[in-house]
């Protein structure tokens, strides 16, 4: 660090050096022009009395205007104008002193300065540019990227230039894409229109593309999946700006430009949140969390703080997620959160009175759960005590307590569940709308299916797998599922629970259904590989609990729209509440004395639509 300041002190000191010895020599040629190099006495002696002030006058007005600390380099007409405006200024200055001390110089001479001024000066500074960008294409070897910029825009301007202004980064710009048919032909900085979206291939194969940068942040998403899947199939590494609200300042950093991720290719808009309505139930109020370090849980408080509760307390068993989402609150919001982190169970349901007795919640969001489907296969009575009865739980004791909002955060396995998770998040469904009925409290659930990145999704196994030269497991080549991201979801469960009016169960929309071996081909083209030559694609059978696909909505539920065109309510079902007691009592002894053959008995009385099913192999 100490030698790259001390280089740059050196360079200003040089920059400095030679402003001095252009501002004299400036002043002496401007002088010879107008009087054809036949200048009087006079004006000569009135020069040297005043030169060394003038150098320093001239030399605080480039001060000033930044001339010894702007990067020359990245130099544009920003800068040129900025050197014009300078250069007036400072013979202005030249001429006001001459003028108040009555020295009589022709007013030729200080336009006949300024304008040499300006260019020696500028001159410098610009052929430094010139040198460094020769200096860059001189660099350019075979190992350089070839890159093919889509969008011909200001934003694809904006990336050839920092392209071009980071020759360390090994890239170079060689054809631009833009479905603007007039700009097919013309050059951006040099650099080619190729022509519309029809001729991506055709420039890749005759410009010898090796990477794709999309630079269309303000392009809708579904817009840019359809161009990202003209892209995928291609061998070239496939790089985004991030969308316009991630470039608040409006220029492109080269260290914004990132890969293509799985996310841009569901191709779902922006979730648009009603902020006043989410703001009524959470500013200033107490937004307890369970779950609260896992993948939906620390998303939940992330979204939550925005919206500044008077206290927000995570609660989970996990100590090191609890700690890291703690943290980064910390990092981030500083004095400005309230923030409680509490390690306890939701089993433990003297524990948990305590916590709800101290802290007294307005809002809850329940998170916690076990949600991995065969791990809760060989362990039920682990899923029933923390999915049903530390569901249960929480849910008393907010009735009991005077909770305004509780939010139980389900899943599309609880529609016809196959396995004993989606069994036990069913039987939460049921509790939250049953205790509805008879509390104070307005009880919700939100069901929504997978999430891209959380804790056991898909997309990070196939990654580590890639990483580990393969193969990528898929259970079977027809299996699909339903995918949102994690904030995307997290949106739309604070915007359910604004909606909520008790006893509802929210569906959230999950777009089109993603079939699971196309989702393993695209994370390894998207990684630079070629499927099944590259990285195989192995097929190892259902897994117990598992299903070809998942439903969001039992048919005798019905769907409601809202005012939101994400959200739907389905409609309540009825539910004998003295069997359900009954049942769950049952259900509690069982699990107390881990009598787990009797289990599926009583949980097909709970869930009727349970069914088991028998694992296949592909």
């Amino acid at each position: 660090m100490e030698n790259v300041m001390s280089k740059v002190k050196i360079r200003q000191i040089i920059l400095v050096i030679v402003d001095s010895v252009l501002i004299s020599l400036c002043a002496y040629i401007s002088m010879c022009l107008i009087f054809d190099f036949n200048t009087p006495n006079k004006y000569i002696y009135i020069i040297k009395s005043y030169m060394i002030a003038y150098i320093f006058a001239t030399l605080i007005v480039f001060y000033l205007f930044k001339f010894y600390s702007s990067l020359w380099r990245y130099a544009s007409i920003e800068e040129m104008l900025s050197v014009v405006i300078a250069c007036v200024i400072s013979t202005s200055i030249w001429r006001t002193v001459f003028y108040m001390y009555e020295e009589s110089i022709p007013i030729g001479f200080y336009i006949v300065n300024a304008l040499i001024l300006t260019i020696s000066t500028g001159g410098v500074r610009f052929t430094y540019r010139v040198i460094r960008r020769i200096k860059g294409k001189l660099g350019v070897t075979e190992e350089w990227n070839r890159v093919l910029v889509i969008g011909g825009g200001s934003a694809g301007a904006m990336v050839i230039k920092e392209i071009r202004n980071n020759p360390q980064i090994k890239k170079t710009p060689v054809a631009v894409i833009d479905d603007d048919i007039n700009k097919k032909g013309r050059r951006i900085h040099g650099v080619l229109v190729y022509g519309t979206r029809k001729d991506i291939e055709k420039a890749i194969e005759d410009k010898n593309i090796d990477e794709i940068v999309f630079a269309m942040p303000s392009i809708s998403t579904l817009e840019k999946k359809e161009l990202i899947d003209i892209c995928k199939n291609t061998k070239c590494k496939l790089k985004t700006l991030p969308g316009m609200y991630e470039l608040i300042d409006g220029r492109v950093d080269i260290k914004k430009i990132r890969d293509i991720q799985i996310e841009d290719l569901l191709g779902r808009d922006s979730v648009k949140v009603d902020l006043d309505e989410v703001s009524d139930y959470l500013e200033n109020e107490v937004v307890l969390v369970t779950g609260g370090g896992g993948s939906i849980g620390s998303e939940l408080c992330r979204q939550i703080s925005r919206f500044k509760p008077k206290e927000l307390i995570i609660l989970d068993i996990y100590e090191n997620n609890a700690y890291e989402i703690q943290q980064e609150l910390k990092r981030k919001y500083k004095n400005e959160l309230n923030l409680k982190v509490i390690i306890a169970s939701v089993r433990d349901n003297n524990r948990m009175e305590e916590i709800l007795k101290k802290y007294k919640p307005n809002v809850v969001f329940h998170a916690a759960a076990h949600k991995h489907v065969p791990l809760m296969e060989d362990s039920p009575t682990e899923a029933i005590k923390n999915n049903v009865f530390g569901t249960m739980n929480v849910a008393k004791l907010s009735d009991k307590y005077k909770v305004k909002k509780f939010v139980l955060i389900s899943t599309d396995k609880a529609v016809n569940p196959t396995n004993i998770m989606g069994a036990t998040k069913r039987t939460a469904e049921l509790i939250i709308q049953t205790l509805d009925k008879c509390s104070e409290t307005e009880f919700a659930a939100v069901r929504f299916g997978n999430v891209l990145g959380s804790n056991g999704s898909v997309v990070p196994l196939f990654k580590r797998q890639i990483l580990e030269g393969g193969p990528v497991t898929v259970t079977h080549p027809d299996i699909i599922r339903y995918f949102m991201t994690i904030p995307e979801a997290v949106q739309l469960v604070i915007q359910a629970g604004a909606m909520a009016n008790g006893g509802e169960i929210f569906v959230l929309d999950m777009g089109e259904p993603v079939k699971i071996a196309d989702l393993a081909k695209d994370i390894i083209r998207l990684s630079g590989f070629e499927p099944d030559v590259d990285i195989k694609i192995n097929y190892t059978g259902l897994r117990p609990g598992e299903k070809l696909y998942e439903e969001l909505l039992m048919a005798e539920e019905g769907l409601t729209s809202t005012k939101h065109e994400k959200i739907f309510i389905g409609q309540p079902i009825d539910t004998d509440i003295n069997a359900l007691r009954k049942e769950l009592e049952m259900l509690e002894k069982i699990v107390r004395s881990e009598e787990e053959e009797l289990l599926n008995v009583i949980i097909k009385k709970l869930v009727p639509t349970y069914r088991e099913v028998a694992v296949t192999t592909a």
